[in-house]
């Protein structure tokens, strides 16, 4: 990506019961590099979060099938792959994988990303037309 441009990327998010398996963890970062996804997690118990962004949608979608094909249980797509206007192309790193144990971490990390309000109505934590949270 040339320096200075600034194009949107395509973020989706999942909420399952729980992610505890390594076996599965281990799929799930090996799809992200394979497709060039940056992916955070939320392990260790439930709920079962995961975040995904990348510069495109079909990338996304491809991740997303290929974590989906895993079969967690109560497997929710609550923000399918779509252009996010919140987000630039210039502010992720291709292929990456982070983890977190912790929801608290989680939203840390959303909050970072400009996006603690977007992946809250996600996952059903507030509603879309609610105040932003001071």
């Amino acid at each position: 990506m040339a320096m200075g441009q600034s194009t949107n990327i395509f973020t989706a998010l999942i909420r399952t019961h729980h992610i505890t398996s390594r076996k599965k963890l281990a799929r799930v970062k090996k799809a992200a590099a394979l497709y060039n996804v940056n992916v955070l997690v939320r392990s260790s118990g439930s709920p079962g979060i995961m975040y995904a962004e990348g510069v495109s949608e079909v990338a996304v979608s491809s991740w997303v099938n290929t974590v989906q094909t895993l079969r967690y249980k109560d497997f929710q797509c609550t923000w399918k792959p779509a252009a996010n206007q919140m987000r630039s192309a210039d502010q992720i790193q291709d292929g990456g994988f982070e983890e977190v144990t912790s929801v608290a971490d989680f939203s840390g990390k959303m909050e970072q990303r400009g996006l603690g309000n977007w992946w809250r109505i996600g996952m059903g934590y507030r509603l879309s037309g609610d105040k932003p949270i001071q």
